[in-house]
């Protein structure tokens, strides 16, 4: 699927510097790109883009919505720039901390500034290009704004719980609603256009350097979300439209009773009955966002961990099969070329290897999973990379090369370590593990930018199972480095990745 040996970098845009305590789509992800370019990397992977709910300590993995935007990552420097808003509305920008998040901070601040945006909207009156938006997304945009307003409307209670006409989206209710909270509806719609139009802008500027965009999508959808509302006979919910069971993990290297995600389940016989089309419109909208698509918990497409609802032990769970190869069989009918990476971690059978091999996907090899189990038969050894796949240092949910070295690995894996080497370990582990994934067969490498910085467990952006402190990190301007991109360049033009 990657037509070329070359390499990129892992960084969310979360996590980029700004002076407004979020990154954002604004100027520090154009100087990102620079970046990029300059250190001659093709590729920059993010995390998923959709609206955080703060559930779950606002993972990128946990939203309301799979087509949404989030409006946290709107730049203000961008609105003042068009004309939404003013100086004056930028006057009094708090002092955010520049290394972390402070959701609550942010969050607070930003509804204010989207609100003067509106009303500047407002004042201008009809606008052509907000009118085609909400015309050629209209198969998603109407539902979630309506989906929002109703659950600000009853006090944020699960849909499943709203009165009857809502909850079952009778067309007299949906109507009244959108008819009396029509400026609510306009400015969730207006705020998706502020969003979809900066990211516009900041794919051409990507694809003009040559730099490409590698996205994210969770296999699952929360359940409390517009998706599951409009379309609640795609899952496998009670007579109630509660849940019946959840998704989630059995035993794995992340947790020694699995993980409960909870997540609604798919029926995937209903689905199959409809030629898939709610899955190949989600993934034809992902594909208008980015150049390549990274699909989280791929294997769940050949057969899934199914955990009755009651339970809140994922090890109560068990294997149900999935129609994988009927599914991208249509998928490549309906889109023809699929560039998608299989994120294949975790408990792999032999019917998803099949999958990935069948229509030739990628897979993932992480190279710090190659040294508690250093024999031969480790798919993440560097000897056993494939061509057709794409090998990281670490992801977004392991420690740093640097934290895992210094507070997670065992004294054998760091035998092993300096066995593969051939030499002592020193302070610079994280530049010889980037070395090991560069020089590799494998087509495509992906450093998390904190392994090229080699910061420690400090700079980890998440601790899978749990919520605390997730998802905060930040890149300070100070930290990219001339002589790091010097040391990158050279690295990526002698491993013919350039």
């Amino acid at each position: 699927m990657f037509s070329h040996r070359a390499s990129g970098i892992l960084m969310h845009i979360s996590s980029l510097p700004s002076s407004y305590g979020i990154g954002d789509l604004g100027p520090c992800a154009y100087q990102f790109v620079d970046f990029l370019v300059k250190s001659k990397q093709r590729y920059w992977q993010i995390l998923p883009v959709n609206p955080t709910d703060g559930i779950n300590g606002h993972s990128p993995y946990s939203s309301n919505s799979a087509y949404a935007g989030n409006p946290l990552l709107i730049s203000p420097d961008l609105l003042l720039e068009d004309k939404w808003i003013s100086k004056k509305d930028l006057r009094h920008c708090p002092q955010f901390p520049q290394a972390s998040i402070d959701y609550s901070q942010v969050i607070s601040w930003k509804v204010r500034l989207l609100k003067a945006a509106f009303a500047t909207f407002r004042r201008q009156g009809q606008n052509a290009a907000f009118e085609k938006f909400c015309s050629q997304q209209d198969h998603w945009l109407n539902d979630f704004a309506l989906f929002v307003v109703a659950k600000e409307k009853f006090q944020g209670r699960t849909w499943s719980s709203w009165p009857i006409g809502m909850k079952l989206r009778n067309e007299r209710e949906l109507q009244r609603l959108s008819e009396k909270y029509f400026d609510q509806l306009q400015k969730i719609k207006f705020e998706q256009f502020l969003f979809y139009s900066q990211w516009a802008h900041l794919k051409a500027y990507c694809k003009r350097q040559g730099v490409d965009l590698i996205g994210d999508m969770p296999i699952y959808v929360n359940y409390d979300g517009a998706d599951v509302w409009k379309d609640p006979k795609l899952f496998k919910l009670d007579k109630n439209l509660k849940l019946k069971f959840v998704s989630g993990v059995p035993p794995d290297y992340f947790s020694k009773t699995g993980q409960r995600w909870g997540n609604p389940v798919y029926d995937w016989a209903r689905l199959k009955k409809t030629k898939y089309e709610w899955w190949i419109a989600r993934i034809r909208h992902n594909l208008m966002l980015f150049d390549y698509l990274r699909i989280d918990h791929f294997r769940g497409f050949a057969g899934f961990w199914q955990i009755p609802a009651h339970e809140k032990i994922a090890i109560y769970g068990r294997w149900v099969k999935a129609p994988g190869k009927d599914f991208f069989k249509t998928l490549l009918k309906r889109l023809g070329k699929i560039p998608i990476i299989a994120e294949d971690l975790g408990y792999i059978t032999p019917d998803v290897i099949d999958l990935l091999k069948d229509f030739q996907l990628p897979g993932m090899r992480v190279l710090l999973f190659a040294f508690d189990d250093y024999s031969k038969g480790n798919p993440h050894h560097p000897e056993n990379y494939p061509k057709n796949c794409v090998v990281y240092t670490g992801t977004h949910d392991n420690n740093t090369v640097q934290g895992w070295f210094q507070k997670d690995a065992s004294w054998q894996a760091k035998e092993n370590v300096m066995k593969h080497l051939g030499h002592p370990v020193g302070r610079d582990v994280h530049w010889d593990f980037i070395q090991i994934v560069m020089k590799s067969m494998a087509q495509t490498a992906i450093i998390p930018l904190q392994d090229i910085l080699g910061l420690g467990e400090e700079a980890r952006v998440n601790r899978p199972s749990t919520t605390y402190r997730n998802w905060e990190w930040r890149l300070r301007p100070s930290q990219l480095k001339a002589q790091m991109t010097a040391k990158l360049t050279k690295l990526t033009k002698s491993t013919k990745r350039a």
